[in-house]
């Protein structure tokens, strides 16, 4: 801390022990007295007119205009450009090298005004810097602007600040080379520059814009400077002052005061009288001493208490890839480091797990900085006891790491079990990493909250949860800024929205009046959280701000106190002082970017496919593990649960806010490809592999031909009952086939498909068909039948009847037509590829129908197939197989689409003759009721909404749901429910969906309402529907390997409200490694939910004895024991929407 912060701080020491009142001959009032003894002869005084004297109060500290005679003029008392030796080397193809590497580059001379580019290369300077010998004693400030981003480094490698060209607020282009120079010494240092802005790169003026490959940036500045340090501390003193002045209400005397006190400051500094300002300073010193209060005052304990928390909210992709945003954590995290050893009251928060990791790998210096402030893990100061134990780390902590998860993530699209996964794996690597676990489930900037995040918070270790978004809300303002959230089970969780509505307040003094007038809980608390510093593209906090809210810190008159601190400590706080404060049931709908339900649509198909491909593999090792498999060794598992790590966070990671919802750029979908892909072909590589070691076969995919029976898989947690698979393999000529596909495959009718389970069928003893399915055509109607249904479909491919023959009733509206495709113009308001607005509803066509062809691909009797084919514009067309088998009702559209268009929004609708005030959605580990109506603003508001699997209609004792394999947009009004398929957004990626999309959905229609049906079972079955698997060696017609199934309570099948999500091997095994008589014992984590919102008991049984069964949290923490009933059997209860976990040691066994 300098020399005139100490004073500062004696000054403000003093000021906070009296006691003010009116009579007190002290502050402004005594500032007027000597004002008014000065101008006795009237002249000079403030003149009476509030707006000028303001405007002429802003022009004192502007930049610009004025800049060379107001205060900033004073800011350098020297300055020296010749003092600065550049030279420079370009890293070739836009690679990001690490320094190590790049100081061995070729270094060529360059200068101030030279410019670099294009956009996303690397260009490392080398500095000779030579200060001035007769800036002995002095503070020197290097002032580097390269206009765009950039990293200092020691001339060791040390990563010692960020910087970032600009001319905005995010400016921050100066390094203190020494605090007190020596005069004639010479330093070394290295900047890396990054050719982007803080927001990468977009193209005509930036924002959201496509990013321009081509930008070039100018070297702006490279000059040593002295600062002025009374100027730089009056700058700051009267940035608060005017805020005072301007943003508290007019009437209040505090704003008065400041009025008063800012304009008397201009007219005591002047131009070529450096006594003028320490003259002026020690006013501004005077006015916050007078007004200080202690923290100790009964003013300070009554008045309302913001708490500001140091953040620089980094996007893990947006504007920029991966590979950046390491390069973005290392500025912004050095940056705060600094500002750390300068201000030991500042404390700055940092979130998400991923960014953390990618700092201990590329910059373990840095993150070994990071930790020290942290006040723990391996690198923590701590005081050791005289028996070696460690009795409380030393320090403060000033970087405290929040949030519990791996990412930032998007929480409309993850399933369950991939919420989860963020919280298991942020949970263990801030517990690994710093030594404890977050509290505070911390995201600022994501686009909804899911229904059941509070019971999956609260299961993860986290006790408290923080967020702002909802201040977007286009149509209802939400009502609450401190409430518990009480989840889909019923869990409550104490939850707080800053008031000041971002998450990048600038430490104004019209923040702090925000967080009181905008806090709509004041009668229940008195606590606000402000979260500073500059985000998005990272960066933090700069040191005007800690200045400015230094200075505000127990400040009389202001509407609050301020005080430095972070969540966990504001939290605590809430929760001890708070009354009884409001409760929101339910989902918190976030009535802005409702397109990100549908952007990208590759991405959000790949997302699902590897969440429920790495859900088989951890199923099948754990099976395949159970069964004594040869081969399977401890340090196989062991190396194998590393893989699957490894696999899950390369899917979390895309899961991120920006990416997974789609607004990112283009690169950036380039990159989450690749990552997918990488999971698709490792994943399916292991899931083989556990295949063949759970059935000992020698090698997979390579079929005799001699093969008489079939092996199918069946990962969901309940019989299926009947299914027509095509399969793979080549087939003995003895077996007979009911029907052979459009191209030639078999296709067979597989029944009574065991939960779970791995089983073989005798295809020599194929059932007789006891249903088939029938198709007739003309050239205007095509007729499909089978036992359940009978579906026309008219000349274009539309349905214009869907009669259900077992309840003898039509579905489909009279008069109406259904799966047809409907386009909208989609323009929103701004955020191109994030928004589909309401308004969209009004602009909408059904899609051509030109050049249509509708064929009979398959006529039965197992499956029909009904080819469409049409355009759906001058650019874009579609081609459509429409499926019915003989296994039940379901209609299946197995869809491809050439996509080509320009901000227009596809969907598909289905008008049903079904009357119902609600629809149910599908969401993580349960569903969710929404309006069909626009009653009001509320309901209107949820004209596109999210869901998963399946979206339903029901009216008493029938419904229809709509199930999908990669969507998530739906919407419904009246009995018309749609899915939304495609979009065209321009911007941030302009090519974003142009291409070939291939996505299967179904009608599936079931008697009984929601409650009483089977939808939950008939959406997961879609998305992951029993499976053929091709061997090497024919299986015996008896082979069957089943691991785990549901019973009802009774001990028969069922308990179709009990769904199994998740079979794994347990993170951290317990040390039991084998029983008394030699047996190997495997530790299990089971993971379930309640689907349906009902309570009971079910029973679990497995195919493989029992030691132990633990109920356990998310994080796999054992709690109260299961009761068993038998060796592989146990009772549980469960609670509606409940998510149990399961940790259970189980006996390997042969076979």
């Amino acid at each position: 801390m300098d020399t005139l912060n100490v004073q500062r701080e004696e000054l403000f020491s003093r000021g906070s022990s009296r006691v003010h009142d009116v009579d007190d001959d002290y502050g402004p009032s005594r500032l007027r007295k000597a004002v008014k003894l000065s101008n006795a002869s009237g002249l000079n005084g403030m003149m009476k007119h509030r707006r000028v004297t303001v405007e002429r109060l802003e022009k004192f500290i502007q930049t610009g205009q004025f800049e060379d005679v107001n205060l900033r003029s004073f800011l350098w008392k020297h300055k020296d450009a010749n003092a600065v030796t550049l030279s420079v080397h370009a890293v070739k193809d836009l690679a990001r090298v690490p320094f190590a590497t790049a100081v061995k580059g070729e270094y060529k001379a360059t200068k101030v005004g030279d410019k670099f580019g294009p956009s996303w290369s690397t260009h490392w300077f080398r500095i000779h810097l030579k200060i001035p010998p007769k800036w002995a004693g002095e503070a020197v400030v290097l002032v580097f602007d390269p206009d765009c981003e950039g990293l200092v480094f020691s001339e060791d490698g040390i990563p010692l600040q960020g910087l970032t060209g600009t001319d905005g607020c995010e400016r921050n282009v100066e390094f203190v080379v020494v605090e007190k120079a020596k005069g004639g010494e010479e330093v070394k240092l290295y900047i890396e520059i990054a050719c982007n802005t803080l927001f990468g790169n977009g193209r005509n003026g930036g924002g959201i814009n496509p990013p321009d490959p081509s930008k070039q940036f100018t070297l702006k500045a490279a000059e040593l400077r002295v600062p002025h340090r009374e100027a730089f501390d009056l700058l700051w003193d009267f940035e608060v002052i005017l805020g005072m002045a301007k943003d508290l209400p007019e009437d209040s005397q505090l704003a008065s005061d400041a009025l008063f006190v800012a304009n008397q400051i201009v007219n005591i500094l002047r131009r070529n009288e450096p006594a003028s300002l320490g003259k002026a300073l020690g006013v501004s010193l005077e006015y916050f001493q007078t007004r200080q209060i202690g923290e100790r005052s009964n003013r300070y304990k009554t008045s309302h208490v913001v708490t500001a928390v140091g953040n620089c909210h980094i996007d893990t992709a947006w504007l920029w890839n991966y590979a950046e945003t390491k390069r973005k954590v290392a500025r912004s995290f050095a940056t705060q480091i600094r500002h750390m050893a300068n201000n030991p009251d500042y404390i700055f928060t940092a979130s998400q797990a991923q960014q953390f990791a990618w700092l201990e790998e590329g910059y373990p210096e840095l993150f070994k900085r990071v930790v020290e402030k942290a006040g723990g893990g391996p690198y923590a100061r701590v005081t050791v006891d005289s028996d070696g134990s460690v009795l409380k780390a030393k320090g403060k902590k000033q970087f405290v790491p929040v949030g519990g998860t791996w990412v930032e993530m998007d929480c409309n699209i993850p399933s369950g079990e991939g919420l989860c996964r963020q919280f298991l794996y942020g949970q263990r690597y801030f517990e690994e990493k710093f030594g404890e676990r977050s509290k505070v489930f911390w995201l600022p900037d994501t686009f909804g909250y899911a229904a059941q995040l509070p019971q999956i918070i609260k299961k993860s270790g986290l006790e408290y949860f923080f967020t702002q978004k909802l201040s977007w809300n286009l149509i209802n303002k939400f009502p609450h800024t401190t409430f518990r959230w009480i989840g889909l089970d019923g869990t409550p969780i104490l939850t707080h929205f800053s008031p000041a509505d971002t998450y990048v307040a600038q430490g104004t003094v019209r923040e702090i009046a925000m967080c009181l007038k905008n806090n709509k809980d004041k009668e229940y608390t008195n606590r606000s959280l402000l979260l500073f510093g500059n985000g998005d593209g990272g960066g933090g906090p700069l040191r005007p701000m800690i200045e400015r809210l230094t200075r505000l810190r127990g400040v009389e008159g202001m509407p609050a106190t301020v005080k430095f601190g972070d969540p966990n400590t504001f939290f605590e706080e809430l929760e001890r002082s708070c009354m009884d404060v409001p409760h929101w049931q339910g989902e918190l709908y976030f009535e802005l970017h409702r397109g990100t339900y549908t952007t990208q649509a590759e991405t959000k198909k790949y997302n699902r496919l590897t969440e429920y491909l790495l859900r088989d593999v951890e199923f099948l090792w754990t099976f395949a593990n159970l069964s004594g498999a040869n081969g399977i060794q401890a340090a196989t598992m062991k190396s194998l649960k590393a893989e699957i790590e490894r696999l899950w966070k390369l899917v979390l990671l895309n899961q991120f806010h920006d990416v997974l919802p789609g607004s990112s750029i283009e690169c950036v979908y380039e990159d989450a490809k690749q990552y997918y892909l990488e999971v698709v072909n490792i994943g399916t590589k292991l899931r083989n592999e556990a295949l063949q070691k759970l059935l000992a076969a020698p090698k997979l995919n390579s079929p005799p031909r001699s093969q008489k029976t079939v092996t199918i898989l069946n990962s969901t947690s309940w019989e299926i009952p009947a299914e027509v698979l095509e399969l793979k393999q080549t087939f003995d000529r003895s077996v007979s086939w009911h029907q052979l596909s459009a191209s030639g495959k078999p296709l067979y009718l597989v029944k009574n498909v065991l939960p779970m389970a791995v089983q073989t069928f005798d295809l020599t003893q194929a059932d007789m068909l006891a249903n088939e399915v029938k198709v007739s055509s003309t050239l205007v109607k095509t007729t499909i039948e089978n036992d359940w249904i009978t579906l026309v479909l008219n000349e274009h491919g539309h349905i214009a009847s869907f009669f259900d023959k077992k309840q003898r009733r039509e579905l489909i509206a009279e008069g109406m037509r259904a799966n047809v495709f409907k386009l909208f113009e989609d323009i929103p308001l701004y955020w191109d590829a994030w928004d589909v607005e309401v308004y969209h509803l009004e602009k909408g066509w059904e899609a051509s129908t030109e050049e249509s062809s509708v064929v009979v691909e398959e006529t039965g009797p197992l499956r029909a197939v009904v080819l469409v084919k049409h355009k759906l514009s001058t650019t874009s067309c579609l081609s459509q197989r429409i499926i019915v088998t003989a296994a039940g009702p379901r209609v299946d559209f197995d869809t491809t689409v050439e996509w080509n268009e320009n901000r227009v929004v596809m969907k598909v609708e289905f008008p049903l003759e079904i009357s119902s005030s609600f629809a149910t959605y599908e969401t993580q580990f349960g569903y969710i009721l929404r309006p069909t109506h626009y009653n009001n603003s509320w309901d209107m508001a949820k004209f596109e909404v999210c869901g998963h699997k399946f979206a339903d209609l029901s009216e008493h004792g029938y419904g229809v749901a709509l199930l999908n394999d990669s969507k998530y947009g739906y919407s419904c009004k009246g009995g018309v429910l749609r899915l939304t398929l495609l979009r065209a957004a321009k911007a941030p990626d302009e090519r974003a969906d142009i291409g070939t999309h291939r996505f299967k959905y179904a009608l599936y229609p079931h008697s009984g309402v929601f409650h009483e049906s089977d939808v939950v079972r008939a959406g997961y079955q879609f998305n992951v529907p029993p499976s053929e698997i091709v061997l090497s060696t024919a299986m015996s017609a008896a082979t069957t390997k089943q691991l785990i199934k549901i019973l009802n309570a009774d001990g028969t099948a069922g308990a179709g409200h009990v769904v199994i999500d998740t079979v794994k091997l347990a993170e951290d095994p317990r040390p039991v490694i084998q029983t008394a008589d030699g047996k190997p014992v495997a530790d299990i984590v089971v993971r379930l939910y309640e689907a349906y919102g009902g309570r009971g008991e079910f029973i679990l049984e497995t195919g493989f004895p029992l030691l132990r069964v633990n109920r356990a949290n998310i994080l796999e923490e054992l709690e109260e024991d299961v009761l068993f009933e038998g060796s592989g059997r146990v009772r549980i209860r469960v609670k509606p929407f409940e998510v149990i976990t399961l940790r259970a040691l189980c006996i390997c066994v042969r076979g």
